[in-house]
């Protein structure tokens, strides 16, 4: 079985998208799939796809209703154990970071790394992930999606993403999983991805 599955989504962000692309197929760890979900881009975004057709493992380009079902389409076609969500313009921060997580997942339903965030100035911070989040944790801040592995079957226990949210359906999801259902979690002190 796949461990890991990088779910990257996508619409009208070439540029983006391909620094995300090589980002990922440059890991040396090979235990993952990779997939792409693009939202039917009008700019030269599925031209980068088919460059990279040969290392990515599930593609679509078609219209969606927006980031959530997009998201969700990647959840319904993944194979991995572990689901990091890595969108068109973040990069995983080197080319081992799915090895040396990969050496940490086991049966935690949600494991987090660090995020690192590069400000408008190119000034870099890095928000580090809380080691136990609760719910003072969860009225002031978040999980940060592209630096955490969420178990599949957690997703099939609490609900996907509610595509009815233009925005925070991530953070519904987090906030269910850690507040409402005491889902377990596990905090690296790994720098996952730039975002």
């Amino acid at each position: 079985m796949v461990l890991i599955s990088v779910i990257t989504v996508n619409k009208n962000n070439a540029a983006g998208l391909e620094k995300t692309i090589s980002s990922v197929t440059n890991q040396s760890f090979s235990g993952f799939e990779f997939i792409v979900i693009d939202g039917n881009s009008s700019d030269t975004s599925k031209e980068i796809i088919t460059l990279y057709k040969g290392k990515i493992n599930y593609w679509v380009s078609e219209p969606d209703a927006g980031i959530y079902q997009a998201m969700n389409k990647g959840i319904a076609a993944a194979k991995g154990k572990f689901l990091l969500f890595l969108n068109s313009g973040d990069t995983l921060l080197d080319a081992h970071v799915l090895s040396k997580v990969s050496e940490e997942l086991n049966d935690t339903d949600i494991v987090t790394g660090d995020l690192v965030i590069r400000e408008k100035n190119g000034n870099c911070k890095i928000e580090v992930s809380p080691d136990a989040p609760d719910v003072y944790h969860m009225m002031f801040s978040s999980i940060w999606h592209p630096a955490a592995f969420i178990q599949k079957k957690l997703f099939n226990k609490i609900g996907y993403y509610r595509e009815d949210f233009k925005i925070a359906g991530d953070y519904d999801f987090f906030v269910k999983a850690i507040v409402k259902h005491k889902r377990t979690f596990k905090h690296l002190p790994i720098p996952i991805a730039l975002f």
